[in-house]
C-alpha cells in the first residue's frame, strides 16, 4: 500500500519542487497574482489527489481543491513564510474536506429518514466511490471502500502516509500534532483498516511498520 499514488509529494510539501527560474513561492520577480499562478500550478494536482482521498468522488475533489485555491489567495498576505505554503494551504483544504464530509452524512441521514417517511431518495452521488481514486482493481477497491468506513482523522493518515508518502515529521507539521501522535494515529487507523478488510474474504492485510507500536504500546 506505501507504494500506490508516489510522486513528488515530499518536495511539493515542504516548497521544494522545482520551479521557474528566479521565481520562489515567494514569486519576488513577480507580482502577487502572477505567482501564486504559478504556485497554483505546482501544487495543484496534489491538492486534488488529497482531496479525492478525502472526500472519495472527483467532482467534489476538484470543486473543493479549486476552493481552497482561492481561499488561499484571498489571506496569501497573512503567510509569512512563503516557502513552506503547502503546509498553510493544507489546512484550508482539510478543513474545507472534512466541513464538506460533515454536510455530507446530514444530507445522507435526511434522506433516509425522508426514505422511511415515502419519500424518494435524491438523484446524484453523495458517497465515498473507491472507483473513482484509481484504476478498477479488486484489491484497490477494497482497500478504498475500506477506507470509506474509517473516520476521516484515520482516513486521512492513512492517505498522507500511504498514498501520498509524506513522512512522519511531515505529517506532524500538516497535521499540527506532535510525531507521537502521528505515530498513534497511524497504527489506530491501520488496525481498524484490518479490522474491516478481514471481514471480507482474502482481503489484504495493513502493514506495520518498523518501530510502530503495537496493541500493548511496544515497538518493534
Amino acid at each position: 500500500m506505501g507504494g500506490m499514488g508516489r510522486d513528488n509529494s515530499a518536495a511539493l510539501w515542504d516548497g521544494s519542487a522545482s520551479a521557474p527560474a528566479g521565481v520562489g513561492d515567494s514569486g519576488s520577480e513577480l507580482g502577487p497574482r502572477e505567482a501564486f499562478e504559478l504556485i497554483v500550478k505546482r501544487h495543484m494536482k496534489d491538492a486534488y489527489l488529497i482531496a479525492l482521498g478525502l472526500v472519495g468522488n472527483r467532482e467534489d475533489a476538484l470543486e473543493l481543491s479549486q476552493e481552497a485555491f482561492f481561499r488561499a489567495y484571498q489571506h496569501y498576505d497573512t503567510l509569512h513564510s512563503k516557502g513552506k505554503f503547502f503546509p498553510w494551504f493544507y489546512q484550508i483544504l482539510r478543513n474545507l474536506c472534512f466541513s464538506h464530509l460533515r454536510k455530507r452524512r446530514v444530507r445522507r441521514a435526511s434522506s433516509l429518514d425522508d426514505t422511511q417517511l415515502g419519500c424518494p431518495e435524491p438523484e446524484g452521488r453523495d458517497s465515498f466511490e473507491p472507483d473513482a481514486i484509481a484504476e478498477r482493481n479488486e484489491a484497490k477497491d477494497r482497500i478504498w471502500k475500506a477506507m470509506g468506513k474509517l473516520d476521516d482523522k484515520h482516513r486521512e493518515v492513512i492517505l498522507l502516509r500511504h498514498f501520498r508518502n509524506l513522512s512522519y515529521d511531515e505529517m506532524s507539521k500538516a497535521l499540527f500534532c506532535n510525531r507521537g501522535t502521528v505515530t498513534s494515529r497511524l497504527f489506530y487507523a491501520r488496525q481498524q483498516l484490518k479490522e474491516i478488510l478481514d471481514e471480507e474474504r482474502g482481503a489484504p492485510i495493513a502493514p506495520r511498520e518498523p518501530g510502530e507500536p503495537t496493541k500493548g504500546g511496544q515497538t518493534s
